[in-house]
This record gives C-alpha cells, structure tokens and sequence, in this order.
C-alpha cells in the first residue's frame, strides 16, 4: 500500500484516507497545514489507485469491508497508535470500519462527506438520494463498466462538476489526480465496490466474517466529528443526519455551507480546524 508522508515522524499521527474518484493528492493543501502544526501526516493510497498494487492471487475487490481492513492493516504493519484518523468517501467508509476493529489505536476519527451505518444493499433511500447514485445503478450495466473503461477521465471530471457545483476546480488539479486511474485494476476495483454494495457481485471470501459482523453497525467508541457540504451532490447531507446515537465517546457533525463533495479540496481550512480539534478534544457533543 503505497503513501506519502510529511511531517515528524514520533508526532502525533494524521492518517488522512482519500475517497472515489480521487487520490492521496486531494490532502496537500490540509496536510501541508498540520505538519506546519508540528504533526506527521500519512495519505495512503486505496487498492486500485496511483501506485498501491496487488498480489497476483488476491481478488480485485472493492467491498468496504476491504477498504476497511486495508487502513487497519496500514495502522498496524507501522504500529501506529493514539492516532488521528481521517477520511473522505470511500476513505470514510473505511475509516468507519477501522474505528470499529481498533478503537484502542485512534485518539479520535473525522469523517467528511458520508455518515455512518449506509452500506448495506436493503438500506432505504430516498428518492432524491436513489437519483444521486445514478452512476452506482450505471456500473451495476456492462454498458456502466465500458464506459469508464472507455474514459475514465472523463467520467471523473463530470462528476467533481456534478458533486460540487459551486467549487471551479482547474484541470491541472484534476489531471494530477487523474493519474492515479490509470493504475491497471482501477475500473475492476471501481466495478466491484458499486456491485457488491448493492447484492449485484459477490464479496473476496477472505472478508466473509467480517461482512457479517458489519451488516449491523455497531457502536463506536472513537471520538468522531463529521462535515459535510451543503451542496453535496453525492451522497446528500440529510444521509449523515441522526446518528450521534451510534457513537459513545463524543460526536459532532456539521453542515458547511457553500461547499459540495470535497471539503478537503474546496475549503481546506474547515477540515484543518476539524482536524486539530479532533487531536485535541472534541467540543460538545450535539
């Protein structure tokens, strides 16, 4: 599992975990401010992006499942303890699940853009939710799969633009992302995660009891804060709503204004105040 690192290295710990269609670069502006803070900061790389690769053997799979035992087995090979960790999309997801399996390891979690307990197939969603995943129903299509195959760039670029309205991203900052789909199992990961999410693909059997122990979420001891922009077009904000009661160590959420997907990328500054607080101490439980 490839990652940058910045920072001192016996400081304590940001872990910072990026999400889908993206890459570890969607942290340079927040990472460069906490190692100014005096923190070191670790940005890996999911499977299937930028330079992470697999073992021949092992199944391309994008389940969250194994996002989520990638990060912790990241924690672990570096035996990190007392750590910050941070994640935005499929990065949340996994962080979600890594503050279920290791509690003892993180000082506290912030989650950007997706709230917890949403990644079963039968989960309700509403209507307006249903059609902001049109591209989750798309890839479940041969035709979905041929075309991301077919443009992967493309595909992406339309869907910072749809998920973030407001934010006038450069093509300079894109492509430098853009970079990390072309890693070869990227489409096969991408595939896979939007298929298993919804029943449509079977899961690695190696993350089989896991799966299970996940089907229901669980209570969470990490002190956790999420943000999410009000104009995400994504996963809408009313998706993070109501579920302080699954977290027993200290919980906030917030709503940014102005700002759609990526608050990471389109106000820096609000995640880095999240950041530090989360290492910190949370403020009052809300």
């Amino acid at each position: 599992m490839a990652f940058e690192e910045g920072g001192v290295r016996d400081a304590t710990t940001f872990v910072l975990v990026h999400g889908w269609p993206d890459d570890a670069r969607t942290w340079r502006a927040v990472a460069a401010r906490l190692v100014g803070e005096g923190y070191r900061v670790l940005c890996p790389y999911l499977r299937g992006f930028g330079p992470t690769r697999f073992r021949d053997s092992v199944m391309r799979s994008g389940q969250i499942s194994a996002l989520g035992q990638d990060v912790v087995d990241f924690v672990e090979a570096l035996d990190l303890r007392d750590l910050v960790l941070v994640g935005h999309d499929w990065g949340a997801r996994a962080a979600y699940v890594a503050a279920v399996l290791i509690p003892d390891r993180l000082r506290a979690m912030v989650a950007l853009s997706v709230g917890y307990g949403t990644n079963t197939p039968d989960q309700t969603l509403s209507f307006d939710q249903a059609r902001q995943y049109w591209y989750h129903w798309y890839f479940a299509l041969e035709r979905g799969r041929q075309a991301l195959e077919r443009d992967r760039r493309d595909f992406a670029r339309r869907l910072w633009r749809l998920w973030s309205p407001s934010w006038r991203f450069t093509e300079e900052e894109f492509e430098a992302t853009a970079a990390s789909f072309d890693n070869p199992d990227w489409v096969q990961v991408t595939i896979h995660s939007y298929r298993h999410r919804w029943g449509h693909a079977p899961g690695d059997p190696r993350y089989d009891a896991l799966e299970q122990r996940l089907a229901t979420p669980e209570k969470v001891e990490v002190p956790t804060l999420v943000l999410h922009g009000a104009e995400d077009g994504a996963t809408l904000p009313e998706t993070s709503e109501g579920k302080a009661s699954f977290f027993t160590n200290g919980y906030r959420r917030e709503v940014l204004a102005g700002v759609g997907h990526f608050p990471q990328r389109e106000r820096p500054q609000a995640v880095v105040a999240a950041c530090l607080e989360a290492a910190r101490g949370l403020r009052t439980r809300l």
